[in-house]
């Protein structure tokens, strides 16, 4: 494939195809090979020139983009599609992935944005078919991989918001990191994920969203690509940019990403969201620990144990559920003992409460384990994830083993 990047634009103003076609005339590395005024002469162009990369205007009166799409994923497969509207509604954002485009932008759109895109998709694309194209034999990524041990997935969960489950999760992951371990940070907060405002990523970021259009195959094969790296180690899979993609991610695909996750990783850290639906539960079921988060107000304490009964219809056992206190302060009239009673187990893992600390780091957008890390709640945290990756702690409290049938969470119905 060359270096220079074809593209083909779409659209049913000739204005528009003119000034895209200078705006890209700047671009040294882009080439303009053709432009079409509707979706029928994009498919029979598309076909005859194969463009690397197809500007798609939705909104064409013989063909709409759309449409066009979809003839185009199954007639040029090479080529990756920026779909381009003035509507940025979710239902045409979601209509488009779903029928093969690879980037959506919202006119106006500026010059980067636009090139953005285009690069964007076209190395995708690219990098895509150069792993199709490897042999399954002799050492190819397709052969089969050396004997390792899989890697664990803890997810951080909480029935109840507000509890500093993303800190936890993000500071958790960057402690192991620290630790040597390879890990990999799952925001399965897919509607309102906070944790690359945590780690200062850059909200242009890619994210899950990037794969949108192989979640029918349940491979996710441009899964490496999409993830960002950060300063630490960790390997970052950000959550959806906008709140309406996340009901494009199927639980299936969810469950796919974590298993591949864990072949290339030593810990798989997921920051779940607070509320029970189907792919939640795919995540705890798959998970081989949940960290239950709870502090010392009455109303966390009453949902955790409704959590715990929740857990025992699911057939969970006990030792796969680890209950951590955070922001734990005598001084809240709350005794841990009291807690241990009502809930009927003991408490597993304490982290100090230390506004100051973790407050001042979130507003940097750096971990307070990397900032801070004589702090009390930063070794707090490292005293955690040294338990999760089998590195001694000292004493430990392991509840008893019940090994339980899963059960059917909506088994009433």
């Amino acid at each position: 494939m060359s270096d220079r990047i074809r593209v083909l634009i779409v659209d049913d103003i000739p204005e528009t195809r003119d000034h895209l076609t200078k705006l890209l005339g700047f671009e040294s590395d882009i080439d303009v090979v053709g432009a079409a005024a509707g979706g029928v002469e994009a498919v029979e162009l598309a076909q005859r020139l194969e463009p690397d990369v197809v500007l798609m205007d939705i909104n064409m009166p013989d063909m709409d983009g759309i449409t066009a799409t979809e003839q185009l994923s199954a007639r040029v497969p090479k080529a990756g599609i920026v779909m381009m509207s003035v509507q940025g509604e979710a239902d045409y954002l979601r209509r488009s992935m779903l029928a093969g485009a690879r980037e959506f932008l919202v006119k106006p759109f500026s010059s980067d944005e636009l090139t953005m895109s285009i690069r964007q998709v076209f190395r995708r694309e690219h990098e895509r078919q150069q792993r199709v194209a490897e042999p399954v034999g002799a050492g190819g990524r397709g052969a089969a991989p050396l004997e390792r041990e899989a890697g664990r997935i803890v997810t951080v969960f909480s029935p109840k918001g507000g509890v500093g489950r993303t800190t936890v999760a993000v500071n958790l992951a960057v402690a192991a990191a620290g630790a040597g371990q390879r890990v990999a940070l799952l925001d399965a907060s897919f509607q309102f994920g906070d944790v690359g405002v945590l780690l200062n990523l850059n909200p242009r970021s890619k994210s899950i969203a990037d794969l949108i259009p192989e979640m029918e195959s349940l491979e996710p094969e441009s899964l490496e690509n999409v993830m960002v790296s950060h300063s630490s180690g960790v390997r970052v899979l950000l959550a959806p940019p906008s709140p309406e993609t996340a009901e494009l991610i199927t639980s299936a695909y969810v469950r796919r990403v974590l298993e591949r996750l864990r072949e290339n990783h030593d810990l798989v850290v997921v920051d779940s969201w607070p509320w029970f639906h189907e792919t939640t539960l795919n995540i705890l079921d798959i998970s081989d620990t949940i960290l239950a988060l709870l502090t010392l107000e009455i109303t966390n304490i009453k949902s955790i144990r409704l959590f715990l009964e929740v857990a025992d219809q699911l057939g969970y056992p006990d030792d796969k559920i680890k209950l951590v206190l955070n922001r734990a302060d005598a001084a809240l009239g709350i005794r841990v003992a009291d807690v241990q009673s009502s809930i009927g187990r003991k408490i597993d893992h304490t982290i100090v409460s230390d506004g100051r600390t973790v407050v001042y780091a979130l507003n940097r957008g750096v971990p307070f384990t990397l900032s801070n890390p004589e702090a009390q709640v930063s070794r707090d945290i490292m005293r955690l994830a040294r338990s999760l990756i089998g590195e001694p702690v000292g004493t430990t409290e392991a509840p008893p083993k019940q090994p339980a049938q899963r059960k059917s969470l909506f088994a009433w119905r």
